[in-house]
């Protein structure tokens, strides 16, 4: 049963987290949504801090699984990085809950070194999958291409699910693409 409830505890977490908009949430208030009792929260994880997280592990394991099938299928570096580009800004990454559960990671990750670690760990694969497309693309320049689209998906992630109205995942991937653009046309043999 131990699985089982860990991953009710998570999911109640990430929607609680979701409906708030805020890591202004309780123990008691995950538990009650999985259906069990914080006592039985708090023996399986420890603290709030830890059952948050284990939902954010959670969102990048989801999100992890979306880039790696993503690229899969894609042939070539230029399918690779847009296929990393639609995973980014798919929509199972913007329904509230996930959008919640990130921009609440972002602010713990400035305090909780856990939290921190994760990010990196984050920001360390992302940049991983962009340089292995941007190499035959950018060459020598693919240390500072990737980091820069990795900025730019973060950024633009940021940006889409704070405007007012939906968030246009079109229209953000077309953003990174113009700069992936921009910044080829600038490479140098």
């Amino acid at each position: 049963m131990e699985p089982i409830r860990k991953a009710a505890l998570v999911k109640a977490t990430i929607s609680e987290i979701g409906r708030v908009g805020s890591l202004d949430v309780t123990v008691s208030q995950i538990a009650k949504r999985a259906g069990m009792s914080s006592a039985l929260a708090h023996h399986y994880f420890g603290s709030k801090e830890e059952i948050f997280l284990a939902a954010m592990r959670h969102v990048l394991t989801l999100y992890g699984a979306e880039v790696r099938g993503a690229l899969a299928v894609a042939e070539g570096p230029e399918a690779r990085l847009r296929a990393i580009l639609a995973a980014s800004f798919s929509a199972g990454n913007f329904r509230r809950e996930v959008v919640g559960a990130w921009l609440n990671f972002y602010v713990l990750a400035q305090t909780v070194p856990e939290a921190k670690r994760l990010l990196a760990i984050y920001q360390g694969r992302l940049r991983s999958n962009l340089m292995a497309c941007l190499r035959p693309l950018a060459g020598a320049r693919a240390g500072e291409v990737a980091e820069g689209l990795g900025a730019l998906i973060d950024g633009l992630y940021i940006r889409e699910v704070l405007k007012s109205g939906p968030p246009d995942a079109a229209a953000a991937v077309q953003t990174a693409l113009d700069y992936l653009n921009a910044q080829l046309k600038g490479k140098t043999a």
